[in-house]
């Protein structure tokens, strides 16, 4: 027999690095404050018989020779943003492991998918951290009649093992990955021990089962799913449920994805009766836009194989302090300072005593160096205080001589921008080599350097 042990050791959760002693930067990954206690239970086993013995040998299947539909391996949620970031829709067998703010909607989207899938596929709901009748409450406010979703209040993750087994759902979600125990392991829930084997057996018993498994994470102080990286690297999709609390909507993106693209959002709206898809994100952003108003932008984004546009707005006043301040909401502070300088060096700007704060509105956080040449455009703006025309769209990026590069997919965004009904377009003189002009019923200028776009204004 086994003689239980408990044994007190140090984990970082970025990594899983294991340490005798705690320390306040892990070795491994180079991270501050990862390193975490955790409990183990290293039991010794008097058996002599060798490691090998009691195992079964496995079988191989030629890769040729396995049938695999990606269209009839998928299941439909209803919901389409959700099935643009899966990647056409949930596979089977897949664990989806999705985070976000506490409030961001998480239970409330997946309850919603459950309430779409229960028609025509075997879908189970398992919590660990409200009842049954607060689940039905949240189910009639959000209009789910579900007489097909099974629901359960459990946290022993091998006795939902054992009902996966025998009830063999074809949806499955766990609601949350923290609150599950493991009775093998000593630690207590939400430990890093806790979440690692709650997810390893969970995952295990759904890809033996083939069953679609959902599981919900929350999130730390820093935004990142708590719990053990390892966690996510299990599994098969990462989804992430961002949104600021003060703003109707929510976008969904994915950081990993194993059947589909990372570069996919969802835009969902938040509403008294649920999530509610946005399927015109564009129209969103650009709501409520000033009429020919200096310090504003508007560029067009790519987002998977989404383009949206989004307007940007920069604001300059004269300093009070002998250091001019900057700031930056929705892209990255480095980058707007190197543009700064661009603008400065290459286009003669004095801004040295200028107070510059920038923001992208809606709450976006853009990463694309195609909205440079609209950064740029915007600060012009609200430095000498002439409005860009209404019905113009800027994109472009932007290099270090002043020089306007060109980007991937210029015909999706002019496509997109004449949608909307704009009337002028800049971009980079080189896009203008991959389109027909003729094709589109814009005002399209093509633009070599910084200084070129400044003068059509």
């Amino acid at each position: 027999m086994a003689k239980e042990k408990l044994k007190t050791i140090y984990v970082c959760t970025n990594c899983g690095e294991v340490y005798h002693r705690w320390q306040g930067q892990c070795s491994s990954c180079k991270e501050w404050n990862t390193i975490t206690e955790d409990v183990i239970n290293t039991a010794e086993n008097s058996s002599k018989q060798s490691l090998l013995s009691g195992y079964k040998w496995i079988k191989f299947n030629q890769l040729s020779e396995i049938d695999a539909d990606d269209n009839k391996n998928r299941i439909k949620t209803g919901i389409g943003e959700l099935d643009r970031v899966l990647g056409g829709g949930i596979v089977r067998g897949a664990g989806m492991l999705i985070g976000g703010e506490p409030g961001a909607g998480k239970s409330t989207l997946l309850l919603q998918v459950c309430g779409n899938l229960c028609n025509d596929y075997t879908v189970a709901y398992v919590s660990g951290e409200e009842s049954v009748s607060q689940i039905k409450l949240r189910a009639n406010r959000l209009g789910i009649d579900g007489r097909n979703i099974a629901i359960a209040t459990e946290t022993d993750v091998f006795s939902i093992c054992r009902s996966i087994e025998e009830y063999k759902p074809d949806i499955l979600v766990i609601d949350s990955i923290q609150t599950m125990n493991c009775s093998t392991v000593s630690s207590s829930p939400g430990s890093v021990s806790q979440v690692r084997e709650c997810t390893s057996l969970l995952l295990s018993a759904a890809k033996k089962n083939d069953v679609a498994l959902f599981i919900v994470g929350h999130v730390n102080k820093d935004g990142a799913i708590a719990g053990p990286k390892v966690m996510e690297h299990i599994v098969d999709t990462v989804l992430y449920f961002e949104g600021d609390k003060m703003l109707p909507y929510r976008i969904l993106r994915a950081s990993k994805n194993r059947y589909g693209s990372t570069n996919e959002i969802g835009m969902f709206d938040m509403s008294s009766k649920g999530i509610v898809e946005i399927l015109n994100p564009s129209m969103l952003l650009l709501e409520g836009k000033g009429n020919e108003v200096s310090g504003s932008c508007v560029t067009c984004i790519i987002e998977g194989s989404r383009p949206i546009l989004t307007e940007i707005q920069a604001l300059t006043t004269k300093t009070s302090f002998g250091t001019p301040r900057r700031a930056a909401a929705g892209i990255d502070y480095n980058r707007l300072n190197l543009l700064l300088a661009v603008l400065e060096k290459r286009a003669g700007f004095f801004i040295r005593n200028m107070d510059i704060y920038l923001n992208v509105v809606g709450g976006l956080e853009l990463d694309e160096t195609s909205i440079d040449l609209a950064v740029i455009m915007s600060v012009f703006s609200g430095l000498t205080d002439k409005a860009i025309p209404d019905d113009m769209v800027v994109f472009g990026e932007v290099g270090l001589a002043g020089e306007v590069r060109n980007v991937v997919n210029v015909d999706l965004r002019l496509k997109e921008i004449q949608r909307l009904g704009f009337k002028k377009a800049i971009i980079p003189a080189q896009g203008l080599k991959q389109i027909n002009p003729q094709d589109y019923s814009l005002e399209i200028y093509g633009v070599s350097n910084v200084r070129q776009a400044i003068h059509l204004i």
